[in-house]
């Protein structure tokens, strides 16, 4: 979700902590190119290294991580309107939900030491599809990190409503 609203300001603020490599992850190519204009032409901003991928494409995932190796990975990836969420239930949880079950368990898998993941406000006695789909996929992180054996610590960070989000 690197070309989302809060994807795209954690990048920002990512590339101020001078990482070696930035790689941005976006299914959405339009929104990946105007996140990389944005941070090339920023300090620091040769090392952004940005690739189409959908959270949903296991396949095109692992690629990525055996590709790129991430200390950490911030996942901001979400469908977070709440009305076309209760018209489409079956793609929140695809997307929210199952998705980042999965990322979490081949981050495990590929040794990343932290995975941040962006949930929502919403996710709080969730009485929508959205709020739903994210609470379960905090619940799923949860379950990851009492896992023994685990190789990866896993977090979650809330956020409010954010006007004209994307």
């Amino acid at each position: 979700g690197a070309g989302g609203s809060i994807g795209s300001k954690l990048c920002g603020k990512i590339l101020t902590c001078q990482p070696r490599e930035l790689v941005l992850v976006e299914q959405s190519e339009f929104a990946l190119f105007e996140i990389e204009q944005e941070l090339a032409s920023l300090e620091h901003g040769g090392c952004v290294l940005p690739l189409v991928a959908d959270v949903v494409d296991e396949s095109a995932i692992r690629t990525v991580l055996e590709r790129c190796r991430p200390a950490i990975i911030f996942h901001a990836a979400a469908h977070k309107h709440v009305p076309l969420m209760e018209r489409q239930p079956c793609e929140a949880l695809k997307n929210n939900t199952l998705a980042t079950a999965s990322l979490a368990r081949l981050a495990s898998e590929y040794g990343v030491e932290r995975f941040v993941f962006i949930s929502t406000d919403k996710a709080i006695n969730p009485t929508s599809v959205m709020g739903c789909s994210k609470r379960l996929a905090e619940k799923t992180l949860q379950a990851r990190q009492r896992a023994s054996g685990k190789r990866t610590a896993f977090m979650a960070g809330r956020f409010g409503n954010v006007l004209g989000s994307s």
